[in-house]
This record gives structure tokens, C-alpha cells and sequence, in this order.
């Protein structure tokens, strides 16, 4: 694989369910996280859902992170994808993990990137890359 990206995918069991209720909380906690990561935001959009959850996505620079909840199970699915080696998706994961009061966890790690025969390293953003004239650049 020509790696461009990791992607922890997190199960977050037995939290408090209040907390997993609260938009305000999950969307504090999610880009706090991001920060921890060391990952840069470029905007977070939240949702929470009636009679209860909540739904959650911080794009970031190098990819994003998104929540979903379940307060009735206790229970959270978090993503963690992140391209480039500056980020450190783990740290993002401990801190969601101390913050939701998870008392059990699951946590899985797949590369990211184009299939190949060989293994490598792609950098996040070449600077020989050329971009498509239709896409705007921002």
C-alpha cells in the first residue's frame, strides 16, 4: 500500500450516558481532542437527535474525526483518520476515552491509502501535486 493515512476506529462502551446526551459536551470534547492530536480544524458540525444521541464531524487539515452516540447503551463509535505523520490520532483517542468515563474500549488501526505492491509513504500533500483546474483552490 502507498500509505497516505491512519484510521483508529474507536468503541467507546460502559461512558456515562448524560455526557453522550450532551451536544455541548461531545462537541467540546471532539475538538479539544483534535487539538490534543496536534490535527488543525477547519470546521466541526454537530447534531443532536430526538429523543436522544448524538452525531458529530471535525474536519480537519489532514482529514477528520467524527462521533456517533447511543446515551441509552453507554455506548460511542469515534473516527480518527488522519493523514501526514505531524498528527497523533492516539492521543486524540486517550483523551475521548478519559472524557466519555469509558470504562471498556475497543480500538482498531488500518492504513490508509492507494493499493500497491509495494509498502511506502506518501507525503500528505506533494508539492508537485497538480491540481485539477475545475476544483477551486481555497
Amino acid at each position: 500500500m502507498k500509505k497516505l493515512g491512519r484510521h483508529l476506529i474507536a468503541e467507546f462502551a460502559d461512558c456515562d450516558g448524560q455526557k453522550l446526551a450532551d451536544v455541548d459536551f461531545i462537541e467540546d470534547c471532539l475538538n479539544e481532542a483534535v487539538r490534543k492530536s496536534g490535527a488543525t480544524i477547519i470546521n466541526s458540525v454537530f447534531h443532536r437527535y430526538n429523543p436522544q444521541g448524538v452525531s458529530g464531524v471535525v474536519v480537519i487539515a489532514e482529514s477528520h474525526m467524527s462521533i456517533h452516540t447511543w446515551p441509552e447503551y453507554n455506548y460511542a463509535a469515534v473516527d480518527f483518520f488522519t493523514c501526514g505523520e505531524s498528527v497523533d490520532p492516539h492521543k486524540a483517542y486517550r483523551y475521548m476515552k478519559r472524557m466519555l468515563k469509558s470504562k471498556t474500549s475497543q480500538l482498531s488501526e488500518l492504513d490508509r491509502g492507494i493499493p500497491s505492491e509495494a509498502d511506502e509513504i506518501l507525503n500528505h500533500k506533494p508539492a508537485s501535486l497538480k491540481l485539477n483546474k475545475h476544483i477551486p483552490v481555497r
